[in-house]
């Protein structure tokens, strides 16, 4: 696949089909994330890959639990395609990911200051978990496959990096399901051009 094509069809999907994703497809994407830019030359990240139902069980029952609190959106007429987005995506949060062969856990060892930043260097570790994280979503669609992704909601974060035995320090900014994309409906987009976002000299 072209690399324009790559990211002219990289996607959230929240539909998969039950068919197993090739080990060595997976290690091919998670070699990509590590080819990610990093700060220092330290790729202080680490990957944890779910993929039996136990282990996807015990480390995404905190989102099972916040999905099961979430009512159905009522769609009034004149809806934005946000408002279809979110309604479509809430209820799926938990089952986007738990209903895919891998789950693809990654943690990046925080930097002092990360979320509060005082130096040149405070969101290095966080730019760059974000710089792999986006490696493997292209290296997912490369491969003909799709990919989910959730952000931890409050202590979650913490939750699951304690069930899984994380080091302190350590993060897990996002949750990502791979697997083969189910039919799903097809959603609108918001469609931007270079002209639409840049501005050149000044805003």
């Amino acid at each position: 696949m072209e690399f324009y094509e790559v990211i002219q069809k990289r996607r959230t999907y929240r539909e998969f089909t039950s068919e197993d994703v090739a080990q060595e497809v997976l290690d091919r994407i998670l070699h990509a994330g590590l080819q990610a830019p990093t700060n220092d030359h330290l790729r202080n990240w680490e990957f944890v890959v779910l993929h039996t139902q136990q282990e996807k069980e015990n480390a995404l029952q905190f989102v099972k639990e916040w999905a099961e609190k979430q009512s159905e959106t009522k769609l009034q007429g004149g809806a934005t395609s946000a408002q279809k987005m979110y309604a479509y995506a809430m209820p799926r949060q938990y089952t986007m990911l738990a209903s895919c062969p891998y789950v693809i856990l990654p943690f990046f060892k925080a930097a002092p200051g990360v979320f509060a930043p005082t130096s040149v260097s405070s969101l290095n570790s966080f730019a760059a978990i974000w710089c792999a994280i986006e490696n493997l979503f292209l290296a997912i669609t490369a491969e003909g496959l799709g990919y989910s992704i959730r952000i931890p909601v409050g202590e979650e974060g913490k939750q699951v990096a304690q069930v899984l035995g994380a080091p302190e320090g350590w993060v897990l900014p996002c949750y990502i399901g791979i697997g083969h994309p189910a039919p799903s409906p097809a959603l609108e987009q918001n469609l931007y051009t270079p002209a639409d976002k840049t501005h050149f000299g000044r805003w």
